[in-house]
C-alpha cells in the first residue's frame, strides 16, 4: 500500500555498509535514520540489519521497491556499489542517499566512511545505470537532515545542482601544452589485477586511451605480481627494507616481519616498471595483498611514488591517468583520495586515502610516519597529514551524457590541523561551495576518485582539455558579495 491507500508515505529503506568499518556504530545511525523516518509518519518497509553479505543482498532484493513513495539508501558506513546497481538500476523513482558524519576521535581511523560510499553508489547509478541519485548528509539528530527528510516525505527531494559551464582562463603557451600532452603518448600505464567488485570507477576503456592520448596499458594479474614478490632474493629485500627504514626511521616500530614483506613489494614492483618501462602504475591493493600475501602495499606505492612514478590504488586507471596528465603539466607528485567528510559552515572538504601518499607530501617530510593499514591492522601504510597550501582537484572520468571522457576541476586551499583521518588527510577550504561541489559529485555521477596537486596548473589543464576536445565542469570561486 501507498500513501493514497494508508495516509502515510510507504518509505523502503535499505541500510548498506562493510565489515571492515565500525559496524557497531553505523548499526546503530542507521536504526536512528528509520526511527526519523517513523517518527515524521512514514510507513518504513525494508532489512532492519545491515546489508553487508551477498546473502544480505539476495534478501533486500526481494523487498518490492516499486509503487514506494521513497525510496532511501542508508550509507551507514562504506560499502562498493554492488547493491546501487543490483537494486536500482531499473529503479524509475530516484534513491535518496543518506550518508552521516564521521564520528570517530581525530587521529583515529575513518569509523564509517559513508560519504565516500555514497559517492560510489552515485557514479555506479548516473554513469552505468542512467539513474539521478539525491541526496542528503548529516545525522539523524540535525534538524537541518531533519527538514531534510520532512521534505521528501512529502515528495520534494533535495535537488540536483546545476553543474557549472563556465571556466577560467587558458594558458598563455598553448604550443606548450601541445607539447606536454606529445609526451604522454607511447606511455605505457601498469596495471595489477582486475577492478574491485562494485567499483565502477575502476573501469576503463583502453581503446579510448590510446586513442585520445596514447597511453596504453600493460597489465598483470595479482597472483603474477605476488609471484614476482616471491622471487624478490633476500639480499634485495634486504637493501630495500634498510633503504625504506633510513627514509622513514618510524619503520622500526612496526612488525619486522611485515616491512620485509613490504619492502619485497617495493622491489618486485620497481623491477616490473623498470622491466616494462612503466610511467605510472594502477594496483588492485586489495583485498588479496593484505587477505593473501599478508600485508598492505600502501607504503610501497608511496616509495614509488616518492621515485616520480604515479601510483593509483583500487586499480583505479583514470585516476592514475589523471596523475600523468598533471604531472605532464607541470603539477609536481600527486596523490589520488576520498572525499570523505564535509562542514558546509566552514566551506571545507577533508580528502583522505588510507596511506600510500608520497612521503614529499606530508605536511612535515621529516616526519611522515609509516605504520599500519587503518582498517586491516598490519602494515605497511602512511600515517600523516598531508601538505598546507593552494591546491587543485581534477578528475578524468565518464561523460555519461556525451560519451568519452570529461574532467572535473576545483581549488582550495589545504589547511594545517593534524593527521584527522589515520592514513593521509587534507582538510581543503575550497573556492567554491563545498555543500554545491559534495552534491554534484554524487548527484552528477562524478567518481570517489579525484586527484589532488599542490601547483596551480589549471591554466595549462583547461587549455588541455580544450585540445583533447574534453568538456570541463570547473566549481569557480564563490562571489563574496553573493
Amino acid at each position: 500500500m501507498t500513501a493514497a491507500t494508508t495516509g502515510r508515505p510507504r518509505v523502503v529503506v535499505i541500510p548498506t555498509a562493510r565489515p571492515t568499518f565500525a559496524v557497531d556504530v553505523a548499526a546503530e545511525r542507521a536504526a536512528q535514520a528509520r526511527a526519523l523516518l517513523e517518527e515524521l509518519g512514514a510507513e518504513v518497509v525494508g532489512p532492519t540489519n545491515l546489508v553487508m553479505t551477498p546473502e544480505d543482498l539476495d534478501a533486500a532484493a526481494e523487498v518490492p521497491l516499486e509503487g514506494a513513495d521513497l525510496v532511501v539508501n542508508v550509507c551507514a558506513s562504506f560499502s562498493d556499489a554492488s547493491p546501487a546497481l543490483r537494486l536500482y538500476s531499473d529503479l524509475e523513482a530516484p534513491v535518496l542517499l543518506w550518508s552521516f558524519r564521521e564520528p570517530g576521535p581525530v587521529g583515529d581511523r575513518l569509523w564509517l566512511n559513508s560519504l565516500c560510499g555514497a559517492n560510489l553508489f552515485g557514479h555506479a547509478l548516473v554513469v552505468h545505470a542512467g539513474r539521478t541519485p539525491r541526496l542528503v548528509y548529516g545525522d539523524p539528530g540535525e534538524p537541518g537532515v531533519r527538514d531534510v527528510i520532512r521534505e521528501a516525505l512529502a515528495g520534494r527531494l533535495p535537488a540536483v545542482p546545476d553543474l557549472p559551464t563556465t571556466t577560467g582562463p587558458r594558458a598563455e603557451d598553448p604550443d606548450a601544452v601541445a607539447s606536454a600532452l606529445g609526451t604522454l603518448r607511447g606511455r605505457t600505464l601498469g596495471l595489477v589485477g582486475d577492478a574491485p567488485t562494485g567499483f565502477t570507477p575502476s573501469r576503463y576503456d583502453a581503446d579510448l586511451l590510446s586513442s585520445l592520448l596514447g597511453i596504453e596499458v600493460q597489465q598483470i594479474s595479482v597472483e603474477d605480481m605476488f609471484g614476482r614478490v616471491g622471487a624478490v632474493d633476500e639480499q634485495r629485500r634486504e637493501t630495500e627494507r634498510a633503504a625504506a627504514t633510513a627514509a622513514q626511521p618510524s619503520l622500526a616500530a612496526v612488525d619486522a616481519d611485515q616491512v620485509s614483506r613490504s619492502a619485497g613489494v617495493t622491489t618486485a614492483m620497481r623491477s616490473w616498471r623498470d622491466d616494462g618501462e612503466l610511467s605510472g602504475m594502477a594496483i588492485r591493493c586489495w583485498p588479496e595483498f593484505p587477505g593473501s600475501l599478508g600485508v598492505c602495499p600502501c607504503s610501497s606505492l608511496s616509495r614509488l611514488a616518492d621515485e616520480g612514478t604515479p601510483t593509483a590504488c583500487e586499480r583505479d586507471v583514470y585516476g592514475a591517468v589523471t596523475m600523468l596528465l598533471l604531472e605532464a603539466l607541470g603539477s609536481g607528485t600527486t596523490y589520488l583520495v576520498d572525499t570523505v567528510d564535509l562542514d558546509a559552515e566552514a566551506n571545507l572538504v577533508r580528502l583522505w586515502h588510507c596511506g600510500a601518499a608520497a612521503t614529499s607530501l606530508a605536511a612535515d617530510p621529516a616526519d611522515a610516519t609509516q605504520s599500519i593499514h587503518c582498517n586491516r591492522k598490519i602494515g605497511v601504510a602512511g600515517d600523516f597529514p598531508l601538505r598546507t597550501g593552494p591546491v587543485v582537484m581534477a578528475r578524468l572520468t565518464e561523460d555519461p551524457e556525451r560519451g568519452g571522457l570529461r574532467l572535473l576541476i576545483a581549488s582550495g586551499e589545504s589547511l594545517p590541523e593534524p593527521n584527522r583521518f589515520q592514513g593521509n588527510t587534507a582538510a581543503v577550504r575550497l573556492d567554491a561551495s563545498a555543500a554545491e561541489v559534495v552534491q554534484s559529485l554524487v548527484t552528477h555521477g562524478f567518481p570517489h576518485h579525484t586527484v589532488l596537486a599542490w601547483t596551480d596548473v589549471r591554466p595549462a589543464l583547461r587549455t588541455a582539455a580544450d585540445q583533447l576536445g574534453i568538456p570541463v565542469i570547473e566549481f569557480a570561486p564563490v562571489d563574496p558579495k553573493e
